[in-house]
Formats: C-alpha cells, structure tokens, sequence
C-alpha cells in the first residue's frame, strides 16, 4: 500500500507536480510570456494537480493518457454552485494548460514520453456576438455621460475612444498622455495582447472629445508627480479594468437601448460597421490587433495613412458631422469580403469577449 505524504512533503518533491508546475510558470515568464496567460496556465494545472491527488496520482510521470482522458471527462461532468456545466471553451482552456504542460516536460526530459501527445480536445461552439449595437444605438449610449460635469465629459471621451478604435478594456486603462498624437490623429496602444504595440487613426469626433477632456477635465484630477496616463480617477491614478467595465455597463443599461454589454461591446460594434461600411478584413484586423494568421496570412502590413483613410470611410463616427454614404454603402474601392470570414472575425471578437469575463470578474470601485 502507498504511504500517504503529508503536503509539505508533497510541495518539496522535485518530481512532484506542484514543484514542476512552479518551474513550468517561471519557464514561461522567462520566455516572455504575458502575465494573463501564465495566471491562465496557473489556474488550469492548479485544478488539474487537486483532481490527480484526491486519486492518488502525485508525480507527472505516473500520469498516462487514460489519466488524461479521465480527467478531461471530469470536466465535461463538472457543475459550478449554481448547477452550469463548464462551456466547451472552458473546459478547451484548462485541457490547453495541461497539454501545454506536458509538452514542456517532455522537451525538458523530465518525462520519458509525452501522454498528453494525442490528447483531442473539446470541440469548441462557435458563437458570434450576443449584442451588437446599430450606429444609432451607439450614439444613444454615448449621449448618456452628462458632459457638463467633469466626470461625465471624462465618460464620453472614453466612450467616444471605444467606440471609435475598439480598444480592449486594459489597452484602454493604460493608455499615456505620449500615446495620443494630436496631430497625426493617431493612437498608440502599446503592448497589446501578445506584447505588441500597434498605431491606429482616431476619429475626428472622438479626438474632439478627448481633447475637451484634456483641456477641462484631466488638470483638475492629475496630482503631481503626473502618473502620465490618458485617462484618471478622481484621485489621480489610473483607471483598473473591472471598474471600466462596471462604468461602461452602466451606461449601457441607462441608455435604454435593450442590449447588454460593456467595453467590447463597442469592439463588436466597431468591427461590425467597419464592415457594414465596405472596409476591407485586413484593415479591421489590424483596428483589432489580430494575429490570427488563418485571417491575416493572405494580406500584407498596412500603412497608418491608409488605415486612416479606411476608417473615415467606413466607420460612421470618424468624423465630426455625419456623412451619408452612397447607396451601396460600401466604401470605394472596397472588395468583396466573403460571409464567411465576417462570422471568423465576429466569432474571435466574441471568443475574446468571453475569455476576458472569465480572467476578471467586474467590481465596482472609485470614480
């Protein structure tokens, strides 16, 4: 009969799981990996180590494929305290972090083979947004911030920035006052998802906002030594992305306009009559910051200049009076965009969406 070890016995045995998923974390964090994904990896292995356990099954090398199998069953059976079942997404995430796992191990040779090699994972929905707003319902929502008051004209900037280059809520949060160029009307969001920096045009309407917002607002908020970045509480600092959310779903359930949804919402919704409006994949998928090479290995790089000129054409709030677009509202000169790559690219605006519900539960906090 096996000898039962106590936990610090466990957590002090090279070969034991938990120390090996420590150095699978500072492998990660070594190659640059972002903090998100290795919290991510961290959370899946962390469940899956508990569950090998409770049976018995301590190190990486007693694990086998049927193990694998056994486990990922487990999740499929899985029911949260309020009786849902894991989506296949989820359980996708966590069987992701397990393979991944095994996969360093066996590199690494501290495996003899790789039982995760073969492991099929969960064939996973595919779903396209649940709400997309129309550009009159859009404009509905950006009417609510009262923009006399300060941080209500703050509000509509943010909102007007959202909407108009479909920032991810945390690219939105860490923005700098270095970021905005006034003059070239560009955005630099730095150190997107996957670490990388990427120029976008800002819309007349929304850089008139946060100009407004800069010359009104923002001295009245900053405290010295300024922190530098765009947009500030009422104490000076920085925005967090759960409160952005909570702020931006309020507005949205305000508005009146029946749909729920917060800061990718607005992502959606960018994306969406960009498309409408007869611009080209390549352009939104760089709006976007996506990386999906299935949607972007046909296209090359395309220049800020060009992009500018893409997005005054087809999103409806580039510029500062509304201009009516010809009757096959398509911009010139636009292709085709098969029906088929629209639901791709609204089906990853979605996936996303859901990840970061899951990452980061919402939390109300400080103005």
């Amino acid at each position: 009969m096996r000898r039962e070890r106590a936990p610090d016995e466990l957590d002090r045995d090279p070969c034991g799981l938990p120390a090996l998923i420590r150095d699978f974390m500072e492998w990660l964090r070594v190659r640059n990996y972002s903090e998100a994904t290795v919290r991510s990896r961290l959370g899946a292995l962390q469940r899956f180590c508990a569950w090998c356990a409770e049976r018995g099954v301590l190190q990486a090398r007693e694990v086998s494929k049927p193990i694998l199998e056994r486990y990922q069953r487990a999740l499929f059976h899985y029911r949260r305290p309020n009786g849902a079942p894991l989506s296949f997404r989820s359980q996708a995430v966590h069987m992701t972090g397990v393979r991944t796992f095994f996969r360093y191990l066996s590199r690494t040779n501290q495996i003899l083979s790789n039982p995760a090699a073969d492991l099929e994972l969960p064939r996973v929905e595919r779903r396209l947004p649940r709400a997309i707003l129309s550009a009159a319902e859009a404009d509905q929502v950006l009417n609510v911030p009262d923009g006399k008051d300060a941080f209500g004209l703050r509000d509509r900037a943010i909102l007007e920035v959202l909407y108009c280059c479909g920032l991810r809520r945390k690219e939105l949060v860490q923005l700098s006052l270095f970021d905005l160029d006034r003059e070239r009307q560009t955005l630099l969001v730095r150190q997107g998802k996957g670490k990388k920096d990427r120029m976008l045009p800002i819309g007349e309407r929304a850089l008139a906002w946060v100009e407004k917002y800069l010359a009104d607002v923002r001295p009245g908020l900053v405290l010295e030594p300024d922190p530098g970045f765009l947009f500030l509480t009422m104490y000076g600092t920085a925005l967090s992305a759960a409160w952005l959310t909570d702020r931006v779903r309020g507005y949205v359930e305000a508005s009146g306009v029946g749909k729920r949804g917060a800061c990718h919402l607005f992502r959606h919704t960018m994306a969406t009559l960009m498309l409408e409006g007869g611009a080209d994949i390549r352009f939104i998928q760089e709006m976007l910051g996506h990386a999906d090479p299935k949607t972007t290995q046909v296209y090359t790089l395309v220049s800020i200049k060009k992009l500018q000129q893409v997005h005054t054409a087809s999103h409806p709030a580039a510029r500062l009076q509304h201009v009516h677009r010809a009757a096959d509202g398509g911009a010139e000169g636009a292709p085709f965009l098969a029906a088929d790559l629209r639901a791709e690219l609204l089906e990853q605006l979605e996936a996303e969406a859901q990840e970061e519900e899951q990452r980061e539960p919402s939390r109300h906090g400080h103005q």
